[in-house]
């Protein structure tokens, strides 16, 4: 006969067993594509984060093999050569991959003079954007410039964004409108970045007022910088263009840190949210495993 359990060790056993049970309904949901397609908002992987040590084709492969289709780039494509492209292209295709996004404009706006720079990066990657059916770039305010003052720098944003606008009004790629997509930077990870605050960034977002800017709004960065999270989503969420997700400490998955996303995704979910939901994460184990957590975590919060 089994020894004896005490209270304590009952009690354990019973949490472990009320875990290991919400696990399994949680990656039962995950494979249940009705689960998925009830869910108002898609998931994507940015791909800087995961499997960076194999090569282009098989990290593409692997994102599949965890549950993705959606992937997000941080400009990967300006090193491929000719040969590179053809292949990639190909194999994107073999995969049905859809890239959401991508990222790595050498500009900034938040600096005045870098502001026809700027705008020359936004027309140069407007074709590649076309080639890769990629319809969203995130654009970066740059560092604080010395001397300069803050209302002339978030005037600048404001001035940038619209002039770039202007170079995206009404086009689309893959059916989609071309957006641009500011992002927050929280100072532990760059202490020179002007937008530490997504309540800076959902303002000027407001002033720039063109459905096709919206705010990349950064749960990761945004918790080191100020909290506040959900509130801030629900007073701002028609601004909201892409979330992305980690946990903090540490840039994890969901669940090892102190950011409830059990409750973003019911948020996301609750507030209609319907553009994508990018994991931005370091997994502490097996890529692939940890993905399928994720997904499986968003799946059964936002649908239940």
């Amino acid at each position: 006969m089994p020894p004896m359990l005490n209270r304590r060790s009952f009690a354990k056993n019973m949490a472990g067993a009320a875990s290991l049970c919400t696990a399994s309904t949680k990656f039962a949901a995950a494979q249940d594509p009705s689960s998925e397609k009830a869910m108002p908002f898609q998931l994507s992987v940015m791909l800087w984060t995961v499997f960076r040590n194999l090569p282009w084709e098989q990290r593409l492969e692997k994102c599949v093999e965890a549950g993705y289709k959606n992937i997000e780039l941080v400009g990967e494509y300006r090193k491929w050569s000719p040969e590179e492209w053809k292949r990639n292209e190909a194999k994107t295709k073999e995969l049905g991959i859809f890239y959401d996004t991508t990222a790595g404009l050498k500009h900034a706006v938040g600096n005045p003079s870098e502001r026809d720079a700027l705008l020359a990066d936004v027309k140069n990657e407007l074709p590649i954007m076309e080639r890769l059916q990629c319809p969203a770039v995130i654009v970066m305010s740059g560092n604080v410039v010395p001397g300069m003052p803050r209302t002339v720098q978030h005037e600048s944003c404001i001035e940038g964004l619209k002039r770039a606008a202007a170079l995206v009004e009404g086009k689309q790629i893959a059916g989609k409108p071309v957006r641009l997509l500011l992002e927050n930077i929280d100072p532990e990870e760059n202490s020179k970045y002007y937008l530490t605050s997504v309540a800076e960034g959902f303002e000027v977002i407001r002033m720039v007022n063109h459905p096709q800017v919206q705010l990349l709004y950064d749960f990761f960065h945004e918790q080191i910088a100020e909290g506040n999270l959900i509130e801030k989503l629900e007073k701002n969420i028609q601004y909201t263009g892409l979330v992305h997700i980690a946990d903090v400490p540490g840039r994890n998955q969901p669940g090892t840190g102190e950011i409830n996303y059990e409750n973003i995704f019911r948020k996301l979910a609750e507030l209609k949210y319907n553009r994508i939901a990018a994991m931005e994460f370091y997994p502490k184990g097996d890529e692939v495993e940890e993905l399928r957590k994720a997904k499986a975590l968003a799946i059964h919060c936002a649908t239940a």
